[in-house]
This record gives structure tokens, C-alpha cells and sequence, in this order.
């Protein structure tokens, strides 16, 4: 019997679970997919929101802010890249600078610090590659930029060093409501628990409705990203959005914490929850939005596409929460932008909850640092020679394009929720992130886990279930 239950192993599940790790309890988390952060922390913006968009009434206005504020804290203590490199909100027309004052103000009442309205003057000294028709613009230097996959790895880790369990390839199919607890039905195994916590992201809805009678509708919102190589990283260093709309903060143009440069998303409304497929018609979309802020888009630096899902909700902000009509089962549901953001301060919530309900005592064996993999690419060479010396793995490049080690691949695999998939290791590490992107390492990343996880190479997998990356054998070497 656990005591906590928590559904879902994306940002928002492992935020939870690492704060719920504080308190003496049973928790565990059970996934649907084969590793952590598969859904749509895998794949979207990678900003850390200042918080000047979200209505300030709203959760998501009242969470941004102070959810922002916590990012250096947790990077510090988990080791997870994080950088604050600003915001601008563009501004072209003189008509919509009344709309950018209103944002301002709306971001002053989120208690957002520092917006500061810039003159086309400062903003080309600040951004020269924003286009030159640029009237004025809202600075938010809180703005920030991380790998949410990464900082995902790591607060699952130490929720797991310090107790939490964590079960994948388990994809809930029924809850039972039984006498003061629940038994959650997968389809692998059965759990029983006192209480659950609802972070399945856009299968969320199906989660409530299970239980509730007080029915939730996700929307799952599709949006595609262009990602170019770090060739073309630097060309612009802020977060560059563009006016808001009903739909959205519209399409971003923004270094990522790894050196790149990435424009999207757009918004498309679908009914699969699992079309994560990019289209000609919705990448052109970007591309031809994002040239109304920047003055030259660096095609030739494209190096791949991919899309996110976000679980959009009709009311447009989150539900956090003990549904009324089932006590001990808790929501964190419709976390679409800036449900990133809003992470640390939403795992707040829950635990505020949860406390009150459980009463737990402290866990005081709880350690909240976490290290991460070595990076050798970000070394210098006596730092690299130290650490060959150590492992000699770590002087065996196998992803020349980002500078990944054998001995960088071995840790990801023997660590804590180590990897397990191609995609597994690529996520904590970047091995195939490059600009060949994984042409030339797959193969060899396929060889060192099936070695490591002592499985033939027709077992391993690029994400889990039914994604062999080997079909049979044409040769046999003597």
C-alpha cells in the first residue's frame, strides 16, 4: 500500500514527487511511457517564463512569477543547465503600444520585476538581428531558458535517491474507488494507495474522469518547432515573442541553453493525443511568422522538426486540486504554458494539500542535491585529463557532433532511473542532438546498451514498446 500515488513522469509529476520526497511517505510514480519525460516535457519552448501574460487572476498568473524565481535555486542543487537570459515582447506597429503597456501592467500586478519598456533604439542595441521596422518593446530580464528534460532527469533522480519509486511501461486503464484507498489498475500490474496525484498531462482528463463525476476536457494543442544547429546560436541571445494572442504567445525565436537556435511553436487543435507528426503546411506557418521578427532566418543551419503536444483546457488555466466529489484524489491538470514555469510553485501546492490531508512527519534523512553526468564538451583539457584518467571511457568520443563520451553514455545508463532507449540516452547526454543527428553514433549507442544492459542488440529500443532499432539479421561475423 503506497500513500501517495503519483500519475505521471513529466515536469510537473517529478517536481511533485521530489517535494513530497521531503516528508516520510510511501510514494511511487507510475508512467505510462518506457522513461521520464516523454510526453510533453520533451518536446516544447524550453522558456522559463517571466510571467507578464497570464491574467492575474488566474493560476497561471498567480504561479509564474514566483515559480520563475525558483529556477536558480533548483539548478544549483540538482545540476541541470538554467540560464536567465531575458525576454523582449516585439512591438511593430505604433497602434498595439497601448497593448504592450497593458502587458506590462498586467505583468506588474503578477509581481513580475523589472519590465522595462525599451525604444527601438535599445532594442536593436540589444537584439541587432531583430528586424529594423521594431517600434518598441517589453523587456522582462527574469526571462530564462533550460532543458526541461533534463531538469526532469534530475528531480527524478533525487526523488528517487531519497525514496520515491518509480514504475514505467504501466499505463493506467481503471481506478477502483475501494474503502479509504484506491486500487489503480495498469495494464501490467495492479497498486494500492491511499492518494493520487493526477500529472498525466494531456491523458489527464481520462485520469479525472475515471473517478469524478465532476467531469475535465483536455485539448491536446499541437505545435511545431524548427531547431538549427549551434552555428547559428548566437544570433540572437534574448527570448524574442511577439505581441500575444487568445491562442497564444505566438511564434518564439530563442537561443536554447544548449548553444542552438529554435523558432515555433504554432497552435493546432487535435483530437490524437499521440500525433506528435510535423507538417509541411505548420512548419512553413513558423517560418514565415518568425521572419516578421528577425531579419534573416539561417536556413542552411536547419537541422531537425519535431512537434509537442500542450493539454489545453477550454477554461485556459490550470486545475489544481482535491476533485469535491472523490476526497484524496488531487489534480495537477491542464498545465499548458507556463506550466514549465510554474512547476516548482504547482509541487507546492499539492504538497500544501497533501500535508493537510496526511499530516506526514519530516523526512530529515532527505538530501536535495543531485549530480549530474560530467559534460566533457564543456571542459577544459586538465579537467578532461583528470577525468580520463579516472575512467578511460571518458577519452572515447562517440557523438562527435556535441562532444558525448562512452564514459558520459555508461553513467546515463548505470545511474539512478538510468537510460534504457536510444531516446533514453539521448536526453541525458545530447549523444545524437548534433547536426547529423545521430547519423553516425546511433549505431554505436545501440553497442554500448545492449552491453551495459546486457540484452542483444535486436532488444534495444529508440523510445520503448515496439521501436526495435534492429529487425533481423542480414550477416553473421565469425
Amino acid at each position: 500500500m503506497f500513500d501517495i500515488t503519483i500519475i505521471g513522469a513529466g515536469i510537473i509529476g517529478c517536481n511533485i514527487a521530489r517535494e513530497l520526497a521531503r516528508y516520510k511517505l510511501n510514494i511511487c510514480v507510475i508512467e505510462k511511457k518506457s522513461d521520464i519525460a516523454e510526453g510533453t516535457t520533451k518536446a516544447n519552448s524550453a522558456i522559463v517564463h517571466a510571467g507578464h501574460d497570464p491574467e492575474p487572476e488566474t493560476l497561471m498568473g498567480q504561479l509564474n512569477a514566483r515559480g520563475n524565481a525558483m529556477f536558480d535555486k533548483l539548478s544549483q542543487e540538482l545540476d541541470f543547465p538554467f540560464k536567465r537570459n531575458g525576454s523582449l515582447v516585439l512591438c511593430f506597429d505604433e497602434d498595439d503600444i497601448d497593448k504592450l503597456k497593458e502587458l506590462k501592467e498586467r505583468g506588474e500586478k503578477n509581481k513580475v520585476p523589472g519590465l522595462k519598456i525599451l525604444n527601438r533604439e535599445e532594442v536593436l542595441k540589444m537584439e541587432p538581428n531583430v528586424k529594423d521596422n521594431v517600434v518598441v518593446a517589453l523587456y522582462a530580464p527574469t526571462g530564462g531558458i533550460v532543458c526541461p528534460y533534463e531538469m526532469t532527469v534530475a528531480l527524478a533522480e533525487n526523488a528517487h535517491s531519497n525514496g520515491v519509486e518509480f514504475y514505467f511501461d504501466n499505463g493506467v486503464v481503471d481506478i477502483v474507488k475501494e474503502d479509504g484507498y484506491f486500487t489503480l489498475v495498469t495494464d501490467k500490474n495492479k497498486y494500492d494507495t491511499r492518494m493520487i496525484i493526477n500529472a498525466a498531462g494531456v491523458y489527464a482528463d481520462d485520469i479525472n474522469n475515471m473517478v469524478s463525476e465532476n467531469r475535465i476536457h483536455i485539448i491536446p494543442r499541437k505545435g511545431e518547432y524548427c531547431l538549427f544547429d549551434k552555428a547559428a546560436g548566437d544570433m540572437i541571445k534574448s527570448t524574442l515573442f511577439q505581441l500575444p494572442t487568445k491562442l497564444g504567445k505566438g511564434v518564439l525565436i530563442t537561443p536554447t541553453v544548449d548553444g542552438n537556435l529554435l523558432i515555433g511553436p504554432n497552435t493546432v487543435e487535435i483530437e490524437d493525443k499521440e500525433d506528435v507528426l510535423t507538417t509541411k503546411e505548420g512548419l512553413d506557418e513558423i517560418l514565415t511568422k518568425a521572419k516578421k521578427s528577425i531579419k534573416e532566418i539561417p536556413m542552411k543551419q536547419l537541422i531537425t522538426s519535431f512537434a509537442g503536444l500542450r493539454a489545453h483546457r477550454p477554461e485556459h488555466d490550470f486545475l489544481i486540486g482535491e476533485a469535491e466529489d472523490v476526497p484524496n484524489f488531487i489534480n495537477a491538470a491542464g498545465m499548458e504554458s507556463p506550466g514549465l514555469s510554474c512547476a516548482p510553485t504547482v509541487a507546492e501546492m499539492i504538497v500544501d494539500i497533501v500535508k493537510e490531508r496526511l499530516n506526514p512527519s519530516d523526512n530529515t534523512e532527505f538530501n536535495p542535491i543531485r549530480k549530474g553526468i560530467p559534460r566533457f564538451r564543456e571542459m577544459d583539457n586538465e579537467e578532461r585529463k583528470e577525468l580520463i584518467n579516472k575512467d578511460s571511457r571518458y577519452g572515447r568520443v562517440i557523438c562527435r557532433c556535441e562532444t558525448v563520451t562512452e564514459g558520459e553514455i555508461v553513467n546515463a545508463i548505470k545511474r539512478p532511473l538510468g537510460a534504457r532507449t536510444l531516446d533514453g540516452v539521448k536526453r541525458r547526454t545530447r549523444a545524437g542532438m548534433g547536426r547529423c543527428q545521430s547519423g553516425f553514433c546511433s549505431t554505436k549507442i545501440v553497442e554500448i546498451l545492449s552491453r551495459e544492459l546486457n540484452i542483444s542488440p535486436m532488444e534495444v529500443t529508440k523510445y520503448g514498446r515496439d521501436s526495435q532499432i534492429l529487425i533481423s539479421r542480414n550477416k553473421r561475423i565469425k
